[in-house]
């Protein structure tokens, strides 16, 4: 057991924690993962007293750690007499949790409950508080079970605050209709979603999401590009609910950013579920910016960076573009980790961004043709579409009343006047 003698001239108002680990191998993974999982308590308002970390080959069933290593816990949070709550770095049974708690004698929650709690404090849309209850009662519903006289976990404080709590003593058949219920109005969203994600595709405005590691700085830079005004706070999912901007480049193109929520190690599946509707803003994007954090240590740099990648690869379903953006370089020790082809910025100063905006700029020119149109008087009405949705940059009025047109345009727009293409 490792103590933090700091906290002890930490407010009294401050939850004080114990950070419960099971190391099956890779000590320096679970290092890590404990080091996240303080963070994350931070962010919900606790401080971390102690951390204990029980090498097994594999979990107890029943404590999840072994009941001697549960009662040294127990021993000490007795004889530390202001411990409010442990935290385990993974996912407890609830018979883990109510056989720990018993135990332990103090509030157990895992770091699932942790995550869904700073969700519920960071959720400021409709549909970000919507989201954030349906994973609530997902992860609540199977761990009504024996919870008998202690069903209902209220009483406040981390691991309580979720928008699901008030639905705990209710029924598994109640909790059910909600969640459809709660479906049912995201569906609805959705549809507004496409049709407005269809409205952009006809007026051919390209689209970028911004996705990262939580904290990696993804709120800033997208305040800094477009004078978005949201929450930038160095804390862990500060950012929940997406928002997306219109940028406009020095050269004049456009293209809609979205930030979304990050990234975190292990993210429970029902979570991922849970956040489908806005995560899905990367399967339908035209490009994907990548943030990541220059000022971290390299081995939690490069973790954080296979994490990013694998939920990229999951969540967009094909190969698209991807801008590498290397951010707060004005905080790294050491640049040399850093990929020729990243771009490296500080979204906080502006450092880089113009580099940045150059690579947008190409990319959403890299998809466009000059074209040479000749459209005879009958349809010269469609002259119009060019002007719309590409770069007229020639037009020759012909004596037998045809029009040449040389534009810059988009294959999808090319495609629909390809009987009228001349060059």
């Amino acid at each position: 057991m490792i103590l933090n003698n700091e906290t002890k001239t930490l407010a009294e108002k401050e939850v004080r924690a114990v950070l419960v680990a099971v190391c099956m191998g890779d000590s320096f993974a679970s290092e890590l993962s404990l080091d996240e999982l303080e963070s994350l308590l931070n962010t919900a308002g606790g401080v971390a007293v102690a951390r204990v970390v029980q090498n097994l080959e594999s979990p107890n069933t029943k404590t999840y750690i072994g009941t001697g290593k549960a009662k040294e816990i127990a021993e000490f949070v007795e004889n530390d007499g202001e411990i409010d709550l442990v935290v385990f770095d993974n996912e407890l049974t609830p018979s883990q949790l109510n056989n720990l708690e018993e135990l332990i004698g103090v509030r157990v929650i895992d770091r699932t409950m942790l995550i869904l709690d700073i969700f519920a404090l960071h959720a400021v849309t409709g549909e970000g508080k919507m989201q954030v209850e349906i994973a609530c009662l997902r992860y609540t519903a199977p761990r009504l079970t024996g919870k008998g006289k202690e069903l209902s976990r209220l009483g406040g404080g981390i691991g309580t605050r979720g928008p699901g709590e008030s639905k705990l003593e209710s029924d598994r058949r109640h909790i059910k209709r909600r969640i459809s219920a709660l479906e049912d109005e995201l569906r609805e969203m959705e549809r507004t979603r496409i049709t407005k994600r269809a409205a952009r595709d006809k007026k051919s405005i390209k689209s970028a999401v911004i996705v990262g590691y939580t904290n990696s700085g993804k709120s800033t830079l997208l305040n800094y590009l477009t004078d978005a005004g949201i929450l930038a706070e160095n804390k862990l999912f500060a950012t929940l609910d997406p928002t997306t901007r219109l940028l406009t480049t020095e050269g004049g193109e456009e293209l809609l950013l979205t930030d979304t929520v990050g990234f975190i190690d292990g993210l429970p599946h029902h979570l991922i579920k849970a956040f489908k509707s806005t995560l899905d803003e990367l399967k339908y994007a035209d490009m994907i910016i990548s943030v990541t954090d220059a000022s971290e240590e390299d081995s939690r740099r490069r973790r954080k960076m296979q994490v990013t990648d694998k939920l990229i690869e999951e969540l967009c379903g094909e190969h698209k573009p991807i801008v590498r953006v290397f951010n707060k370089i004005d905080k790294a020790e050491d640049e040399d980790f850093i990929p020729s082809d990243a771009i490296e910025i500080s979204a906080l100063s502006g450092l880089g961004v113009n580099k940045l905006m150059q690579e947008l700029e190409n990319l959403i020119r890299g998809g466009r043709k000059t074209v040479s149109f000749k459209f005879p008087p009958s349809a010269a009405g469609l002259m119009s579409s060019l002007y719309a949705f590409g770069e007229v940059l020639e037009t020759e009025y012909n004596d037998d009343g045809s029009i040449s047109v040389k534009a810059c345009c988009e294959e999808k727009e090319i495609g629909r006047l390809t009987q009228y293409i001349i060059d």
